[in-house]
């Protein structure tokens, strides 16, 4: 549970200053997404069937680091899509940090190493490499054999070049507890530091049958960590949302703390499940419904556990109960007896399917830009020829 200092420091005081004005909803991370291209078709992935007009789409540089100023989080991740597809990356990741911005630059890494010289080194940057396990688990849920050791390469190169690096793994359904646990060896091997999340049931996501529920994520991350007694995992997460994933904390979802902007707007009500768009961040905060969304609340929620809906509302637990966060810092997190209760799923409203007719809808504005830009520039060519 080894967070930098100088981070730790940076991320707590900005909590302290949320607390003191009084903030009931504030962000703590920026989930940037400039692009939706990938080189790679994961079967968990519910971003990667968009049509190419949207998947040609990319957020501009500009309209990036507006996107910081103007959402005022301490960190920001680059998600994707492959971030390194974009052409201005670089230029990208250099407003960030001169705005001294912690930037998670989260990469599968097939580009990683023919990249690194557009980068400089910094404490506010590192790249998160994404690895779901060892070699066959990992080639196999990126539907790509070579892929783990072409991660592996570039982990080893990023580092030799003074980068510090991170990996970040997904969990599903199906993956063992004592694999997981020599995949998390492994990192120790290569000196990474490691975050870990269960994979969200992404409507659109090819492979629907190897989500966890939150029983099965619970007994699973109990068993892993029951493993890892001992040993020195570098986790990049808080001591309490650990203990959340082990059943033993009873959190409610705060998905404004890690609010989403890509090509499309600001994304509502969070980064995992995009049910609307807002211009701009103010908007998003004032016009969402955030307490229609949620476990027990909303039936796409019922089983989410991931980082961006409870890893902000730990360090809000952890700022708020400081003696507790300090206790299961000390004692480890606890891998038996009763769990906390869990969150009553008798009232959650049903799912409603509205994803498609967005995509639609903003396919269709981006046909009507292209539309009126081809018509633009040919009178501007008719206008110069006469």
């Amino acid at each position: 549970m080894a967070i930098p200092f100088f981070k730790e420091m940076r991320i707590g005081g900005y909590l302290l200053k949320q607390k003191l004005l009084g903030r009931k909803r504030y962000p703590l991370v920026l989930m940037l997404e400039p692009l939706f291209r990938c080189n790679l078709a994961c079967v968990g992935c519910g971003k990667i069937d968009y049509p190419d007009a949207i998947l040609n789409r990319r957020m501009t540089a500009q309209e990036c680091w507006d996107a910081a100023d103007e959402c005022g989080a301490p960190m920001v991740a680059i998600p994707g899509g492959e971030p390194l597809i974009h052409k201005e990356i670089g230029e990208i990741v250099r407003g960030l940090v001169a705005r001294k911005k912690f930037v998670s630059l989260c990469t599968n890494a097939l580009l990683l190493e023919k990249k690194l010289d557009l980068f400089e080194p910094s404490p506010y940057l590192f790249f998160s490499v994404h690895l779901d396990g060892l070699r066959d688990h990992h080639d196999k849920a990126v539907s790509q054999k070579g892929v783990f050791d072409r991660a592996v390469s570039a982990i080893k190169a990023a580092k030799a070049r003074g980068f510090t690096v991170n990996v970040n793994a997904t969990i599903f359904d199906g993956h063992p507890a004592e694999e997981i646990a020599k995949f998390l060896d492994l990192t120790v091997e290569l000196g990474v530091g490691v975050s870990m999340s269960p994979g969200y049931a992404y409507e659109r996501a090819p492979d629907q049958e190897h989500f966890l529920n939150r029983t099965k994520t619970k007994k699973l991350f109990r068993d892993v960590f029951a493993m890892g007694k001992g040993k020195k995992w570098n986790f990049m997460h808080s001591g309490l949302f650990l203990d959340f994933l082990a059943g033993n904390q009873e959190y409610e979802c705060t998905p404004w703390g890690m609010p989403a902007r890509n090509i499309f707007g600001w994304q509502k009500p969070c980064y995992l499940l995009g049910e609307g768009y807002a211009k701009t961040f103010k908007e998003l905060m004032e016009t969402t419904d955030w307490d229609s969304y949620g476990t027990g609340r909303y039936e796409k929620c019922a089983d989410c556990m991931a980082h961006c809906g409870y890893e902000p509302t730990a360090a809000t637990a952890a700022l708020n109960n400081p003696l507790k966060a300090m206790w299961v810092s000390l004692r480890g997190i606890r891998t038996t007896g009763p769990m906390a209760p869990e969150i009553d799923m008798s009232k959650q409203r049903p799912a409603q399917y509205i994803f498609s007719a967005e995509v639609q809808k903003r396919l269709s504005e981006i046909r009507k830009d292209e539309a009126e830009a081809a018509a633009a520039k040919a009178a501007q060519k008719a206008s110069t020829a006469a």
